[in-house]
């Protein structure tokens, strides 16, 4: 039992560890904005060419 109870130990560590880092990553780092352009076909764009 004292195994088992060392493995469960160590899986929530690891799961902690692992919750703080995404926590972290999700506060902290901020992403930078930027202009985004997509060229569409002009085939796209025409409803009656299908």
């Amino acid at each position: 039992m004292p195994t088992l109870f060392r493995f469960f130990a160590t899986l929530a560590i690891l799961a902690g560890l692992v919750f703080a880092a995404m926590f972290a990553l999700a506060t902290l780092i901020q992403p930078t904005p930027r202009e985004m352009s997509v060229a569409i076909p002009a085939s796209k764009l025409q409803p009656g060419n299908r």
